[in-house]
């Protein structure tokens, strides 16, 4: 089973958009250089589905790669549909370990009142670095293992 990275996005901030860029450094057990969300915890790295944006962006929103705050949008895997412990390969070096699937908003965030809904909660994966490298658009993603 393949995808591929559609974009890489970065903010310096928790609950916002993320603004894309045109490659990032996944840094081993951190997350991505430059993101408000690396750290030592399990949600290093995000990813959401262009797929789903598409949808989003046909109930009338204009929306872009980066506007419900994935790190990675990509296209062709049904992110959700693969279960927490899946591993996947992007680009030449990086590994990722799925650590979570969706997410509980408590409230309602910057996402949700600029983009009108957020589709993270349902549709948006988690991931720790298991092995760094860069990721950029265009980057080939490979499910390695699944439990």
């Amino acid at each position: 089973m393949n995808g591929e990275v559609v974009s890489v996005s970065i903010s310096k901030e928790k609950g916002v958009q993320k603004t894309p860029v045109d490659s990032v450094n996944a840094i081993v057990e951190h997350g991505l250089e430059g993101d408000a969300h690396a750290g030592k915890w399990h949600r290093q790295v995000s990813l959401l589905a262009s797929e789903g944006i598409k949808k989003m962006s046909e109930k009338g929103l204009e929306l872009s790669s980066g506007d419900f705050g994935e790190n990675i949008t990509t296209k062709g895997l049904v992110l959700n549909k693969l279960p927490v412990g899946t591993i996947l390969k992007v680009g030449e070096s990086v590994v990722l370990e799925i650590s979570q699937i969706g997410k509980k908003c408590h409230t309602k965030c910057n996402i949700y009142y600029q983009a009108g809904d957020c589709i993270m909660p349902n549709e948006g994966i988690f991931a720790k670095v298991i092995e760094g490298g860069i990721i950029k658009g265009g980057d080939n993603i490979e499910v390695i293992t699944q439990p």
